[in-house]
């Protein structure tokens, strides 16, 4: 069967599958956190979320400065915040009060975690209602940082611009040893993921590097990666326990580049039309991956509401009651808050290239739809 050709690959305007990824991602952290088979490993879902950003969206700047000759600062932040902080904001709002109302707006650690909250250091917040949201930190300087390397590298070819983010990823392991003593070990780890998904992007984009890639993207390969990463990620645990102790780091932390690599090699199967990429882009999978942000989210207040009224629940049935809840106030803010605060930025960003650009300007078209496509934002 035939694999995806380059062109075919560039004249893509999103990545159906990636929705379903994202359901699965989010779905498998709920589980993980309320509940779900230990199995299951659902904490290796974030990671899969960090691979889904770093490949969105560098591929989303290197199609920008393929179409436009470059990247707009502008219009990136603006895409990224409207995008990501309103939900954020409300949800963080919602937990606040409540805990505020409940008295526990201190012992619960949301009142001394909120400056980590509000500056995006959440991961070095602790433990509180709000601890999930420690990705969102870890995200958000990628988000800041990214772009400006981006338009530095802008003069280099590609090869030597997947050269600086490998070079990256190895200080990312080195800092691993500088980390594990903390409360929050190996987070440099992290960014690895993240970095993984960029350093994909940036060969998928390459003629070179894609040819290398395309026999991924033949139908039957399709099939056998997909094999092969779920084979991988119900091993995350045996993996972790050979790795353990390996220069003094933990086999949980150690893992973490393994998975990373892992689904790198599964977005590039999932870029093209194949069986698994249709599976992935039912509509039940695009529901939840659409709203798979504001689930990731919400999980703590939908927990606590099924505690307050089903305390008895526990195991697999509380992670589904969870999830299923979840979704239901996920949904009331992707049609609330998300979808019109999207909107409200995509008109702000039009308004900017009316006044900046001629009609005909490429910079004034319409924007790809992979800009709200596959978004991996958790």
């Amino acid at each position: 069967m035939s694999s995806l050709t380059h062109a075919d690959y560039l004249a893509l305007r999103r990545f159906p599958a990636l929705d379903g990824l994202r359901a699965i991602a989010a779905v498998l952290v709920v589980f993980f956190h309320y509940g779900g088979p230990d199995e299951l490993q659902g904490w290796a879902g974030v990671q899969l979320f960090f691979v889904l950003s770093g490949f969105l969206i560098t591929t989303l700047m290197l199609r920008e400065e393929h179409r436009t000759g470059r990247i707009s600062l502008k219009e990136f932040y603006l895409r990224r915040g409207f995008r990501i902080l309103p939900v954020y904001f409300v949800v963080l709002l919602v937990t606040a009060v409540a805990s505020a109302f409940w008295g526990t707006f201190s012992s619960n650690g949301i009142g001394p975690a909120l400056k980590y909250f509000l500056t995006f250091t959440n991961e070095f917040a602790g433990n509180s209602p709000y601890g999930q949201s420690w990705s969102l930190g870890i995200e958000q300087k990628f988000y800041v940082v990214w772009p400006l390397v981006a338009i530095a590298l802008g003069t280099l070819a590609l090869r030597r611009r997947a050269g600086a983010v490998v070079l990256c990823m190895a200080l990312a392991l080195v800092l691993v040893n500088f980390t594990v003593e903390h409360n929050n070990p190996g987070w440099p780890l992290h960014y690895f993921s993240i970095l993984t998904g960029v350093l994909l992007a940036l060969a998928l984009h390459s003629p070179r590097g894609f040819a290398v890639l395309r026999p991924l993207t033949n139908r039957v390969a399709q099939l056998v990666v997909c094999a092969g990463f779920a084979s991988v990620h119900l091993s995350v645990k045996p993996i972790a326990g050979f790795l353990d102790g390996i220069g003094g780091i933990p086999g949980h932390v150690l893992v973490i580049p393994v998975y990373a690599l892992a689904a790198s090699v599964l977005l590039a199967a999932l870029v093209a039309p194949g069986p698994a990429t249709t599976a992935l882009s039912t509509r039940p999978m695009q529901f939840v991956g659409e709203r798979s942000y504001s689930l990731y989210l919400v999980q703590t207040i939908a927990a606590t509401i099924i505690w307050y009224f089903r305390p008895e629940l526990s195991g697999l049935g509380q992670s589904v009651a969870v999830t299923a809840l979840g979704l239901v106030l996920a949904s009331v803010l992707y049609a609330a808050v998300e979808i019109p605060m999207i909107d409200l930025g995509r008109r702000v960003i039009a308004r900017g290239r009316r006044k900046a650009e001629p009609a005909h300007s490429p910079a004034a078209q319409p924007e790809s739809r992979l800009a709200t496509a596959g978004q991996a934002q958790p």
